[in-house]
């Protein structure tokens, strides 16, 4: 149950923004094995003044388009899988969007299982007592 925060310049629009939603989707069900019907993303709009990032990074170097993208998923992953997230996302947003791959930043946050509650107050993934 990936759970995705999504930083994106204000005023990037609606289309924009489904196409990056899809892009992370179809990689996280490719990539991580994620169910087709699993998605939780949240979306932010950040002004240029909030949006701070450094103009390079390890010969990166990003531009306003920058994106952040933040997954919290289960842990268990190898580190293959995780490139290959990585450079789903990241091919995939620089091909239906105007955000070049080396805008695209990704953060990925591992937890357990039982760190997870859908709703009802319940933990659906912990362990029966």
């Amino acid at each position: 149950m990936p759970f995705i925060r999504i930083s994106v310049a204000k005023g990037t629009t609606a289309a924009v923004k489904q196409a990056v939603s899809n892009a992370i989707h179809t990689a996280l069900v490719t990539a991580f094995n994620v169910p087709d019907a699993d998605k939780f993303q949240l979306f932010t709009e950040v002004s240029p003044e909030d949006l701070v990032c450094t103009p390079e990074y390890l010969g990166i170097r990003y531009s306003p388009k920058i994106t952040f993208i933040q997954i919290t998923a289960n842990e268990g992953r190898t580190v293959e899988m995780k490139k290959n997230l990585y450079r789903s996302i990241a091919s995939a947003i620089a091909e239906t969007t105007d955000i070049p791959a080396a805008d695209v930043f990704i953060n990925l946050i591992e937890v357990k299982k039982e760190n997870w509650s859908f709703g009802n107050g319940l933990a659906q993934y912990a362990p029966a007592e």
